[in-house]
């Protein structure tokens, strides 16, 4: 009787372990189902075919690393320029995209509730204005009274004005919308004989042609242009970590490009299609910051004191209010805001956190 009473208590005590058990194991399964809810099912990017950080990144397989494999989908959708990428943004079909900081003031222009995130590169002489060989024009003033050909909102048409403003023909010179292919295919018929674009369209106008005018050329003067990011309000404030992620991947991809070019050219050239000497002459065309660089007062600044570059882009603005490519130039206020570190910031405090 002693050991019936005996082997009962055990086999109750085991029972009851095994109970335990199975609820903790339970309350895991809720847990992580809680962890993996707070995260989305997936992420669109509009990207742009360029040589940058971006490219790199794809290739390299950074986006898997910071996001699918956190069970994150990942979708990436081309854009020939950034007015299609805003057109998107829009939508809502995209959550992230990237584009000239043109467009950027665009999108702030037309109320779409995004923000910048990061910029890509500073635009050089990755962007001129491209002449044929056989036209006969040697300086600006020369294009009086000809077509030239520029994808409309973009950084190579807010350039563009800017060069024929300077050069006092700015009403004299015919300025033909084109997206890049279709600037290409006009210029292989002969239909233009000037076009102001970037790589790696720029490099096949240059087959036959030669620079006039660079956005370095412009920069120098004070005419500041970028590739930037920007992404929807309601995404960022619902996973800032996960913008803040995006930056890191940036950044690791920059790494590449800023230890070693070689190597970088290479991931370029395979992603694009391209040569990797292509390639590289096209990446030293712009200048790649690192967080640190666009957290200073050059640039992004910080939340309460913002940088430069919130100020150039509401510069930009105003310029493209007066030639009446957006119908309203926000305020500097909007633009401080629009502009924003706090991404890059934790970004960098992330990384502070794991190298400790």
């Amino acid at each position: 009787m002693k050991n019936y009473f005996l082997k009962f208590l055990v086999i109750v005590l085991l029972i009851s372990l095994l109970s335990i058990s199975l609820i903790g194991c339970g309350n895991n399964q809720t847990i992580n189902e809680n962890e993996q809810q707070t995260l989305p099912k997936k992420i669109n990017f509009g990207i742009l075919r360029i040589p940058n950080d971006e490219t790199i990144a794809i290739a390299e397989g950074y986006f898997e690393k910071y996001f699918t494999e956190k069970g994150i989908q990942v979708n990436t959708t081309v854009f020939d320029s950034g007015a299609e990428a805003n057109q998107a943004l829009a939508s809502g079909s995209i959550d992230f995209a990237t584009m000239g900081n043109t467009n950027a003031i665009t999108a702030l222009s037309r109320k779409l509730k995004v923000e910048m995130v990061w910029l890509h590169e500073v635009l050089g002489d990755n962007e001129a204005l491209a002449v044929k060989n056989d036209s006969g024009i040697k300086k600006v003033q020369d294009l009086k009274g000809m077509r030239v050909a520029v994808p409309f909102a973009s950084t190579a048409h807010y350039i563009l004005l800017n060069v024929l403003k300077e050069a006092g023909i700015k009403d004299k010179v015919q300025l033909l919308d084109m997206q890049t292919a279709e600037i290409v295919a006009a210029w292989e018929r002969g239909d233009i004989k000037a076009a102001y674009s970037w790589q790696p369209t720029l490099a096949k106008l240059l087959e036959n042609g030669y620079p006039l005018i660079t956005s370095e050329d412009m920069a120098e003067k004070g005419y500041i242009t970028a590739n930037v990011e920007v992404v929807r309000k309601e995404f960022s404030n619902k996973y800032p970590d996960l913008v803040a992620n995006f930056v890191s991947a940036m950044v690791e991809a920059g790494n590449i490009y800023r230890n070693s070019p070689q190597k970088a050219a290479e991931i370029v050239s395979n992603e694009l299609g391209i040569k990797p000497e292509v390639a590289l002459h096209q990446m030293q065309g712009t200048s790649w910051k690192t967080r640190e660089e666009l957290l200073s007062q050059e640039f992004f600044g910080t939340k309460e004191n913002p940088g430069n570059f919130a100020k150039v882009m509401k510069d930009t603005s105003d310029f493209l209010q007066n030639q009446g490519s957006i119908e309203d130039s926000p305020s500097q206020e909007t633009f401080n805001e629009y502009v924003n570190p706090e991404y890059i910031k934790m970004s960098l405090e992330n990384n502070q956190i794991q190298e400790n």
